[in-house]
């Protein structure tokens, strides 16, 4: 059975579904838990985010182009830290994606209760459903799920684009005043809350392998969605905090908590009596494709590890019908509907932030090892500029932002992390002898006598080694 993926994925396609995965719940659902931390402010935490996420998003669109296959950040770190660095990101990205596509869902079940006439505790009945129909659409095909994005992120752009247009004119300026209602302190954790948001912009790398002329739709695609969400969520969070409520914002969820459908609270002023239809229709189309993307891109993680014997072998299977990575898509689904049945829904933000924070700047990191080793297998045909001013940025700044997560988030994130080193030591060692680029160049810092061109051996990827 055939092991190979097709690359069905051109370039919009590429890039919806980069923005797809962004522009799910960073804009239905996140901008009431920023502003119950940091005020009419939370617009400047949306862009502090993105400007955190920047460095990664350079490195990622680099890497990705030297090694286009499946497993994105995963193999990146693998290749450039090690297997004991890449199992720990690979278990730990996978998690924190499917934690993001889970809290998508779950607002999607609040949104579609807003066009059904259905008891609220039914929210998490409908998101399972809708998760599973995310499950099998994803095995279906890629091309399928790709076509989907184009259509969905389309669709909603446009939608965004008149909410702003007509919240010009019905915002109240006597709602950013005071702007900055718990200083600077609450402006970082708010972007330390959102900064999922952004995690999405680099999902496309997780499939690359099934992306057309990747070396140069993967930088486009990278790059020009991220600037677009930049000013998508500035300008959106902006018209939310003029037209709602505060006291909607902060405390109109369940238990009295942050609001879970900010961009409907204020709907009526922008479209009138058909608002919170329009608006809810957008978030359903959008937290879909978030979702859908979430699936596609963290499945691929399990299809890369077992590809390099780190986790079983089975979870290489490719369907031979569909051309999908199968069981790798079911392993996904089935903790993505735990996580929805099981894990209060402003936790999943939170650990998915928490995560995705470290594996960012630990991207970062993999691309000065990659930079400075000398491996000759690494040749990227796109080059982030800045190095390596732009990635130690990226490594401070990230690890700054991570001590604003408050004691859950972290405590979760250290768990993933000695979870990942304990499979490791226990499965992933005992089956491989490769070694990263930093081995590579610490051995030739010690002296060792260490011919690169024999080490690369250690880092071709399967997609090379099939050639």
């Amino acid at each position: 059975m055939s092991e190979d993926l097709e690359r069905d994925l051109g370039l919009y396609s590429a890039v919806t579904i980069s923005m797809g995965a962004m522009i799910g719940s960073g804009i239905f659902v996140l901008p009431a838990v920023g502003y119950k931390e940091a005020g009419p402010a939370v617009i400047v935490a949306y862009v502090l985010a993105g400007l955190i996420v920047l460095p990664a998003a350079l490195s990622k669109a680099e890497m990705a182009t030297a090694m286009p296959e499946s497993g994105g950040t995963y193999l990146y770190i693998d290749r450039a830290l090690g297997p004991l660095f890449g199992t720990v990101a690979g278990i730990g990205a996978w998690f924190s994606l499917v934690f993001k596509s889970s809290f998508a869902l779950v607002g999607l079940g609040a949104y579609l209760l807003l066009l059904v006439d259905v008891p609220s505790g039914l929210v998490k009945v409908v998101a399972l459903a809708l998760g599973a129909f995310v499950v099998v659409l994803n095995i279906a095909g890629t091309k399928q799920s790709g076509r989907l994005q184009a259509i969905i992120v389309t669709v909603v752009v446009v939608a965004l684009g008149a909410y702003v247009v007509n919240g010009t004119f019905v915002v109240d300026p006597g709602r950013y005043e005071p702007f900055a209602t718990h200083g600077r302190e609450g402006v970082v954790t708010a972007a330390a809350y959102v900064f999922v948001s952004y995690a999405g912009v680099t999902k496309i790398a997780s499939v690359a392998e099934e992306v057309a002329d990747p070396g140069r739709n993967l930088p486009i695609a990278i790059l020009a969605s991220m600037g677009v969400m930049m000013l998508i969520y500035a300008a959106v969070v902006a018209v939310v905090v003029g037209i709602v409520d505060p006291g909607t914002l902060t405390a109109g969820g369940p238990n009295g908590g942050p609001s879970l459908t900010p961009m409907a609270d204020g709907a009526d002023a922008l479209f009138g009596g058909v608002g919170v239809l329009v608006v809810s229709v957008s978030a359903v189309l959008a937290l879909t494709s978030m979702a859908n993307a979430g699936v596609l891109a963290s499945s691929r993680f399990p299809l890369a590890m077992s590809r390099d014997s780190l986790i079983p072998s089975g979870f290489t299977r490719i369907d031979p019908r569909f051309n999908t990575p199968r069981n790798a898509i079911l392993l996904t689904g089935v903790v993505l509907l735990a996580l929805i049945a099981f894990v209060p829904v402003i936790e999943l933000a939170k650990l998915a932030s928490a995560f995705q924070i470290l594996v960012f700047s630990i991207v970062n990191v993999a691309l000065v090892a990659f930079r400075e080793s000398g491996v000759e297998s690494y040749e990227p045909s796109y080059v982030a500029p800045g190095y390596p001013f732009v990635q130690t940025v990226g490594v401070v700044a990230g690890m700054a932002l991570l001590t604003r997560m408050g004691t859950l988030p972290i405590l979760g994130a250290v768990g993933i992390t000695l979870g990942g080193i304990v499979w490791y030591w226990s499965y992933g060692r005992p089956r491989t002898d490769r070694v990263g680029a930093l081995t590579l160049l610490l051995r030739r810092g010690r002296g060792d006598d260490v011919t690169i061109d024999g080490a690369d051996r250690d880092l071709i990827s399967p997609e090379q080694e099939r050639k």
